[in-house]
């Protein structure tokens, strides 16, 4: 490998190690079939049965889908005497052993469910009575062993209605963090480490869910109908730093294939796919009408899904009352992304997508995923036409990443949010769509808690260097905010005030970043911060090159093989980066 093999690799390093730690990783989420949707706790052993073999049939296992999960209705109390859970006498005379057992031998993979308190959803909800005293509660251990040990099933969702008081008869009141922990803890102590928890709490708990969970749930139930997808949709937009490292936010099981028109279940699907949520179909799949299937079995949609870097979209555009999500894909900071323009509103739109503004330069090779067709080529902004409750999904590959300058506070990270209590008495931050915001939307009520803070986490340099940090805030009082980058304290920002609750003003700052990704925080441990609307980045100088504009500067081809060559669409294997080897 020559001196500028060396340069160029050591400059890509960041990319490619995360890169490489997700490969490692491998999981995206969770893809199968969950029988809550259409049968509530009307269920039973034949049924099952049927869906496991439509699932194989109808090519769905072919294209990923591998979880045949068991949702409430199957439970038969508990011996009173040694407190074991029972299963339903009628429903499933058999028991689940061998029920689990036929699903593992299609090559699937076998999906549970139980609640975080004493009684489930459906023995209150759905008068299943006999599934009152089957929860977790003070049998997490009993309950873990017999799941994952005894009956080998893979994956588990946990509700809550037997832990929050008005959803339980006896009123009992548990503390999320605590039973979804302990929850956690006992599948541990069985052994297995391959087991998927979903913890199922209506609304977004808390960055400590991603050290319990591999998902949960941000919403309420979902049912068949656009309202309720429109509006999971809408509280999902802001949540995409809360997806990371393997973690989901799940958007609720699918209803695809039920009643909605085929461009809403399209929206559906696609948003599901690019927002990287839970895949789980929640229809009759064994008659499944064929647009329905032919759009879950959408190889390309599902490879977003399950792509590498385990991202979801984020919103980098809005317009018409339509909105641009955009993710890389594939390789992190790369000219390849894919996007999405979704449209709300009860009208059709014709959107003008900007380039730019998703950090792409020069010639743009689009793709149509829907289509999964090649769809020309464009340069700077592309219309796109999108009818009502409808969506466009593509795939787009740049001449050039450009580097990105503006970072909209939806897009950050809060130490503290949380969507269960009150976030001025807990302090947390929100996400508050306003007009005057640069990106329709804010971040308010920060600070007062160290934590409370909000950090843009992959803030991507590709040499490092000097930065012009403008910092776009809104408050009608004087506030103050410590910048820290990377960790390291950098100023504290007294009298922020832009003059008015509605109205933003800035406040500039010079930084140095690195190369690779940075964090870039503001926080105040004792008070509230103002409100924030954006943080926005202009290379003054950049390491070792002397002045240049982001604009001209490139992304290098990093990745080597072990002949020096240079390789822009690696493989699993052993490649060149900074003079060492590296397994990807």
């Amino acid at each position: 490998m020559n001196i500028k093999q060396i340069i160029l690799a050591g400059a890509c390093m960041f990319s490619l190690s995360v890169t490489a730690q997700n490969a490692a990783d491998d999981m995206g989420p969770t893809m199968g079939w969950s029988s809550w949707n259409t049968y509530g706790v009307n269920i039973n052993e034949q049924l099952i049965r049927r869906q496991t073999n439509a699932m194989v049939a109808k090519g769905l296992k072919a294209v990923g889908y591998q979880y045949i999960n068991i949702d409430d209705g199957y439970f038969g109390g508990r011996d009173p005497e040694t407190g074991q859970l029972l299963i339903h006498p009628t429903r499933f005379p058999n028991g689940l052993k061998t029920l689990v057992d036929f699903i593992h031998s299609k090559g699937l993979r076998a999906g549970i469910y139980s609640d975080a308190g004493r009684n489930t959803c459906g023995s209150k909800f759905n008068n299943d009575t006999i599934g009152r005293g089957v929860g977790m509660y003070e049998h997490d251990q009993q309950d873990a062993d017999l799941f994952f040990k005894e009956l080998n099933f893979d994956f588990i969702k946990v509700d809550f209605c037997g832990g929050s008081w008005y959803h339980n008869d006896d009123h009992l009141v548990l503390d999320e963090r605590e039973r979804y922990t302990a929850i956690a803890q006992a599948i541990k102590n069985t052994g297995r480490t391959d087991v998927r928890m979903n913890a199922c709490r209506w609304a977004y708990p808390g960055p400590w869910i991603s050290d319990v969970a591999f998902s949960w749930r941000t919403t309420g139930d979902i049912y068949d109908g656009w309202t309720s997808v429109k509006g999971i949709i809408q509280e999902n937009l802001y949540l995409s730093a809360y997806c990371h490292d393997g973690r989901y936010n799940d958007m609720d099981m699918l209803e695809v294939g039920r009643s909605m028109t085929e461009i809403e279940d399209q929206t559906h699907f696609g948003l599901w796919c690019i927002m990287s949520s839970p895949l789980l179909i929640g229809c009759d799949m064994t008659n499944i009408r064929s647009t329905a299937l032919n759009l879950l079995k959408n190889k390309e949609l599902i490879a977003l899904n399950q792509d590498i870097l385990h991202l979801q979209a984020y919103v980098c555009q809005r317009e018409s009352g339509c909105y641009v999500l955009v993710k890389d894909i594939e390789q992190l900071n790369s000219k390849k992304r894919a996007f999405a323009v979704y449209n709300p509103t009860d009208e059709q739109q014709t959107v003008n997508v900007n380039f730019a503004q998703m950090d792409l330069g020069g010639t743009i090779q689009l793709r149509n995923v829907f289509t999964q067709r090649n769809a020309g080529t464009a340069e700077q902004v592309f219309e796109v036409t999108v009818p009502a409750h409808g969506t466009a999904i593509y795939t787009a590959e740049a001449d050039t990443r450009l580097e990105r300058t503006l970072y909209e506070a939806e897009t950050g990270f809060n130490g503290t949010y949380q969507e269960l209590s009150n976030n001025q008495a807990f302090p947390s931050g929100s996400y508050d769509e306003v007009d005057y915001a640069s990106g329709g939307c804010k971040v308010g009520w920060l600070g007062n808690n160290k934590d409370n803070n909000l950090e843009w986490r992959n803030v991507y340099s590709q040499r490092g260097g000097r930065y012009r940090l403008t910092i776009g805030f809104i408050s009608g009082e004087n506030r103050t905010a410590l910048l820290t980058v990377n960790g390291t304290r950098i100023k504290s920002l007294t009298n922020l005030n832009s003059g008015g609750w509605n109205k933003v003003g800035t406040r500039e700052i010079e930084i140095q970043l690195n190369a690779g990704a940075n964090t870039i925080a503001l926080s105040n441990s004792s008070a509230w911060m103002p409100d924030m609307d954006y943080i926005r980045l202009e290379l003054l100088e950049a390491d070792g090159i002397g002045n240049a504009s982001a604009s001209a500067l490139q992304q290098p081809q990093c990745i080597y093989d072990l002949q020096g060559r240079k390789t822009p669409h690696p493989q699993q294997g052993i490649y060149i980066v900074n003079n060492k080897k590296v397994r990807l």
